[in-house]
């Protein structure tokens, strides 16, 4: 029997509705100019907060993903776990995971290389850090199959390990989802979160802490992976829900990265000028 695991934050995070959710991420995707690059990147992180709060800034990732539907058939998706303590990574026990677009199927082929890695239905259940990101892979890339996972309390080579045996080839992306910065005053936050996204970008060898990030576990993961594999970042946008849809007293913060193949083309998008696309 085929499990599907039920859309937890449909009507909340994003649109219940088809339509409606199909208008939303289209309009989102819609107001982001066309990416500089020319080729797909690799690997994204992304935020994933309701998206009248991070949709924009999630955008400007999915974005660059324009010209892979159909290529693109295999996404690693990894989150931070919210609700349930987690040991390690850990997938979900269902076969598909239920969306207002319609399910997507999970790669059962793929988890043959990540033994290791265990199953809780209970970490996925209310989980929405990877149940936000799939209405914008299924607009950006129609059809595809997913290896969710939770992260929990891992060391960042653990996670580098799981990314590695399921890195693939050009069929394969991998999203880390991440928002940064919590509940600080609006310039705190820009602060900080300005030294995060110059860390990522640097690939800093210093793990990053979870006040920087609440996904830092899976984001230090790939980093370990674009270190070894000389990737190259990009950050793509940078706001915070001050900029977007909230108050300043307190704001979240919210970063779109890509990684690039070594030997891809080189961008022509200086740092300065990614900072001030941001504001």
């Amino acid at each position: 029997m085929t499990y599907v695991r039920p859309a937890a934050v449909a009507g909340l995070f994003y649109p219940g509705t088809s339509a409606e959710l199909s208008q939303s991420v289209d309009a989102l995707l819609g107001a982001v100019s066309t990416p500089r690059e020319s080729v797909t990147p690799k690997a994204l992180i992304v935020p994933h907060a309701g998206y009248i709060y991070s949709g924009p800034v999630a955008a400007s990732a999915y974005a660059t993903l324009r010209n892979a539907a159909g290529r693109i058939r295999r996404v690693v998706l990894l989150g931070p776990a919210h609700r349930v303590y987690v040991q390690g990574l850990v997938l979900p026990e269902a076969d598909a995971l239920e969306t207002p677009l319609g399910n997507v199927r999970v790669d059962r082929e793929a988890l043959a290389a990540i033994p290791w890695v265990k199953r809780s239905a209970a970490a996925h259940l209310k989980e929405h850090s990877l149940e936000v990101q799939l209405p914008f892979l299924i607009r950006a890339l129609g059809d595809f199959a997913l290896v969710p996972l939770c992260v929990g309390d891992a060391a960042p080579e653990e996670v580098a390990r799981t990314i590695e045996a399921l890195w693939g080839g050009d069929e394969t992306l991998v999203v880390v989802s991440s928002d940064l910065s919590h509940y600080l005053p609006y310039a705190v936050a820009r602060a900080l979160d300005g030294a995060t996204a110059e860390a990522i970008v640097n690939l800093t060898e210093a793990p990053l802490q979870h006040e920087q990030a609440c996904g830092a576990t899976p984001v230090n993961g790939l980093l370990v992976v674009a270190r070894k594999k000389g990737m190259r970042p990009e950050m793509l946008d940078l706001r915070s829900s001050g900029d977007t849809a909230g108050g300043r007293a307190e704001v979240v913060g919210y970063g779109a990265f890509a990684f690039y193949a070594a030997g891809s083309r080189e961008t022509q998008r200086g740092g300065e000028e990614a900072h001030a696309d941001a504001e």
